[in-house]
């Protein structure tokens, strides 16, 4: 399982970002917490659809849950249009981790 967490830093020891579409990084970790790789978010500034380019995107790259505080509407629409699950969290991307999956 891969799991993208839309964060404001590229580290593990940032938190969750307000934003999904609009996120400055999305950081990939399989279902460990492992991470696996870190994605400066191209749609980050910009015209709109961010939100349906950063769902294409996260696909693309075979994610199956992406984590976001909060997540648009167009964002949520094109997530379930690829099956790919979704959860709005925040706090550190530590916390949201050890909730999400308890062995870490």
């Amino acid at each position: 399982m891969k799991i993208a967490l839309a964060t404001n830093k590229s580290s593990l020891a940032s938190s969750i970002s307000s934003q999904a579409g609009r996120a400055p990084y999305f950081l990939i970790v399989n279902d460990q917490g492992q991470l696996l790789e870190e994605v400066k978010n191209p749609f980050a500034v910009g015209g709109g659809g961010a939100g349906n380019a950063a769902a294409k995107m996260l696909a693309d790259k075979g994610v199956n849950l992406v984590i976001a505080e909060k997540l648009g509407p167009n964002m949520v629409a094109a997530l379930e249009e690829r099956g790919v699950k979704y959860s709005e969290m925040q706090g550190l991307i530590e916390d949201v981790l050890k909730e999400i999956l308890p062995s870490v």
